[in-house]
């Protein structure tokens, strides 16, 4: 059993990590027993590990009920304005520690188990992730939850129940291999199904006018079950809800067509409904336009307009009697967020709502609409953006396609009187792409609908205004706003990095954790040899855990003295995995040209998922497990380098090999990551960054002083002026001698003798349509990566610039997002005021 304090240690463990008192701890230990005999093992008589997972869950579970119910009841009495973030994807990991952390638990935990002879670490590592996203965009609003909840704003997230999450990644002869994501096998402690909250989304039909408006009639039912899951705050005893739907088939659900014989195969039709909830969509920043996906867009959208407007027009507590009949108030009262276009029909939906069931008025239906809608855009890249066939529409909402054509004929008409005689203008800005087939631009729908319009940093938000969208900015400047992407220092420093959110405790309190900013008082110990030396201590602890971690899960040792270079995020052209791998065969080519020059040892791990259906991608994957084949194998390399490929990335790996990282790679072409939120861990987490001016980058830069980063390569600008040029890959493979042999060793099959020709493709689409220019940016990486090296032989140095990164790292808080999001689009004030606990005598 892994126990790496001493009593001692347990005993000084600062408040961080909650108090252990020994009533704590007593009634921790009863009631885990309660649920561990009682709940868990009725009949049998030995508990397995995953038996007391779960007691352990229901025993923090308990601790969360009381304050759950206190804070929806505080919201029905104060009736605040109600924040709704709809998202397809909440990428939410473990919940097990992040609760614990969250409740000031952890401590009396860690002791409780520690006297029934448990180990915390194995237990914990018998949580299923909740993978319900692809990336960066699901992995966000996971973090703007929390933040919510901290800052004690009414908010609700909604989603989809998916059945199987994002698919489990397995290496199998070098290749990706999915499989499916069962997560839900063995039950989830943390949700709350409340089937009587369901509700009927309708589908399909046809539309009838008539003196009393338009009826949409004769649609297909599938019923939206409500599972809530709660979102404690950071010790401030607020508890928010996440809403999940889950698809289920309404009981005479295809039955009315029965007839003799038929009843068995109505039954089993029953699944052609549930599906709508079964599986999550693996495409990050790509749009796959499939009927089921816009079924799925629809679903959570239908579902949670009926529930806000629910909740909206009942005031008091447990009571569902309409007790508010007039709309006025809606904006004051409702927040929606749209994250993304995935929920853009949001937009439309509300208004089918008020126009068709409230029998209000186009104009002021409209204004209600605009005044609670907001968007968030998250992607430039033409093939991310999505855009739905009509005929598609006009099949499975044909309500809604006539409402978005009543829109955009007003919204044309308002163009038009603002830009007469303007005709391209309005090709460009409508609603409707004319073509083959006519499509919806959901983008444009959103920028029409919302009355706010971010991107997720600034230079991201600038290209919105400059390009993308330069025509709406032009119409409306109002509408756009910049709120850059942060990350919760709850789960990204203290619950996975508690070494270090212990050192800088110690040296600054621990109020930083609700306040990140204050981390800018490290500042003051950027020459304190004892802050250095602990700091550089955490770094070489967490690297040796994560080697061992390694050694166990893949049976591949690496050396913790090496320098630990990390890309880990999803596999994309545009992230270019393609330039580290080009490095790490001009790292592997110099040391066997000159095997007995001296080297700074690295160990390059690469890790993420590849959409199964982007062919590049995968082959990707393939390259990196070939390089790492021949670098791992060539006995004059030795362990100078190290080429791994982490299997299966996912946010409880991001956990441990994040605070491990010494390195951090955030290589984007310059324009195309919209953010990253990656780079902030690393950041946060002690690792320096190697990375282009593109996304949040830029801003990490600002705040800690490029010279505290390797920041190398093409700016926008750049690269702008290599597209108007033309990009000839052919003239940097003709100048660069160490470009031109790691190219012609993937030509001639060096890294796959077997299959000389295996990597042809990505050869051919290096040297013939790169879209990202990787061998514009290569020799300036190479160079940069040279003083990478440089730093890490003087390790105070490397220590003392890790320092500043860390200082500097508390603009990236998505507390700070959420508050600008709240002041800025929301029209509410965030407070970290606590609210009563649930034994504390009311008011």
């Amino acid at each position: 059993m892994s126990r790496p304090l001493s009593d001692e240690d347990r005993r000084r463990q600062i408040s961080v990590r909650g108090l252990a008192g020994a009533e704590n701890v007593g009634e921790l230990k009863r009631n885990f027993n309660r649920h561990l005999h009682f709940t868990l093992v009725k009949d049998r008589n030995v508990a397995t590990s995953r038996d007391y997972y779960f007691a352990l869950a229901h025993t923090v579970r308990d601790h969360l009920v009381g304050r759950w119910l206190r804070t929806q009841q505080y919201y029905y009495e104060k009736d605040p304005k109600r924040i709704y973030y709809l998202s397809l994807e909440f990428y939410m990991g473990r919940t097990l520690t992040n609760t614990m952390v969250n409740l000031g638990l952890q401590s009396g935990c860690d002791e409780a188990l520690y006297q029934l002879g448990l180990d915390m670490e194995e237990l914990q590592e018998i949580e299923e992730d909740a993978g319900l996203g692809n990336g960066g965009l699901g992995r966000l609003a996971a973090c703007f939850l929390d933040s919510m909840a901290t800052l004690g704003l009414a908010a609700y997230g909604y989603g989809i129940r998916y059945e199987f999450g994002i698919f489990n990644q397995r290496i199998a002869g070098g290749w990706q291999v999915e499989e499916a994501d069962d997560w839900l096998r063995y039950g989830n402690p943390w949700e709350k199904a409340r089937p009587e909250y369901t509700i009927p989304v309708h589908f399909y039909g046809r539309v009838e006018h008539g003196p009393g408006g338009a009826r949409w009639l004769d649609t297909q039912v599938v019923l939206a079950v409500p599972y809530d899951t709660p979102v404690p705050g950071y010790r401030n005893n607020t508890v928010n809800t996440l809403r999940l739907w889950s698809a289920r088939a309404p009981n005479d659900f295809n039955l009315k067509d029965f007839n003799v014989g038929g009843y068995v195969q109505a039954v089993l039709d029953r699944n052609l409904a549930e599906n709508i909830s079964r599986v999550l969509y693996p495409n990050d920043n790509f749009f796959e336009g499939k009927e089921l996906r816009l079924k799925q867009e629809y679903f959570v959208v239908a579902a949670t307009l009926h529930d806000i407007i629910r909740r909206f027009k009942s005031a008091k507590f447990g009571c569902r009697d309409p007790v508010r009949t007039s709309f006025g108030s809606f904006p004051d009262k409702v927040a929606i967020q749209l994250n993304d276009t995935h929920p853009s029909l949001a937009i439309p939906e509300l208004m089918r709502i008020l126009v068709d069931e409230e029998r209000m008025g186009w104009d002021e239906a409209w204004d209600i609409t605009v005044r609670t809608c907001a968007y968030t855009n998250h992607t430039v890249l033409p093939e991310a953006l999505e855009r739905w066939p009509v005929p598609l529409l006009e099949s499975l909402l044909p309500r809604h396609l006539q409402l978005i054509y009543e829109i955009n004929q007003r919204f044309l008409d308002r163009v038009y009187a603002s830009f007469p005689g303007d005709h391209e203008r309005l090709r460009r800005m409508s609603l409707v792409e004319e073509g083959a087939v006519k499509r919806i631009n959901m983008a444009h729908l959103c920028i029409v609908g919302a009355h706010a319009v971010n991107g997720v940093a600034a230079i991201h938000s600038q290209i919105l205004k400059d390009s993308v969208f330069k025509d709406f900015y032009d119409l409306e400047p109002h509408k756009f706003q910049n709120k850059t992407n942060g990350i919760t220092p709850r789960r990204w420093l203290v619950m996975c990095n508690p070494g270090l959110a212990e050192v800088i405790a110690q040296r600054i309190g621990e109020d930083f954790v609700s306040d990140l900013d204050q981390l800018r008082r490290l500042q003051d110990f950027v020459d304190d040899e004892s802050f250095i030396r602990d700091v550089a201590k955490v770094k070489q602890e967490n690297k040796l855990k994560f080697a061992a971690y390694l050694e166990k899960v893949s049976g591949v040792r690496v050396n913790p003295a090496s320098l630990f270079d990390v890309q880990v995020k999803r596999i994309h052209e545009y992230k270019r995995q393609l330039l580290n791998c080009l490095h790490i065969i001009t790292l592997y080519n110099r040391i066997k040209k000159d095997p007995g020059k001296p080297f700074v040892p690295r160990t390059i791990m690469i890790g993420g998922k590849a959409a199964p259906g982007y062919h590049m991608a995968k082959m990707i994957i393939r390259l990196v497990t070939a390089i790492g084949d021949v670098v791992n194998q060539d006995p004059a390399v030795g362990d100078r380098l190290r080429v791994l490929f982490l299997e299966n990335y996912r946010v409880s790996l991001a956990e441990k090999v994040i605070p491990a990282a010494d390195l951090s790679e955030q290589i984007s072409t310059a324009g195309t990551e919209a953010s990253g939120t990656g780079n902030m861990k690393f950041m946060l987490n002690g690792a320096l960054t190697i990375g282009t001016m593109d996304g949040a980058n830029v801003e990490m830069a600002e705040e800690a002083g490029e010279e505290n980063l390797f920041i190398f390569g093409m700016r926008v600008p750049d690269v702008e002026a290599l597209d108007r040029k033309g990009y000839r890959a052919q003239e940097y493979y003709d100048r660069l001698p160490e470009l031109r042999q790691a190219v012609d060793q993937l030509s001639s099959g060096f890294f796959s003798p077997r299959q000389p020709d295996l990597f042809r493709d990505i050869v051919n689409m290096l040297m013939n349509h790169d879209r990202f220019k990787v061998f514009a940016d290569y020799e300036a990486y190479v160079k940069c990566q040279e003083k990478v090296s440089a730093l890490y032989k003087n390790p105070r140095e490397w220590t003392r610039t890790v320092i500043r990164n860390v200082a500097a790292a508390g603009k990236f808080s998505s507390d700070r997002t959420i508050a600008q999001y709240a002041r800025e689009i929301w029209g509410c004030e965030p407070s970290r005021q606590r609210i009563p606990a649930p034994d504390d005598p009311r008011e």
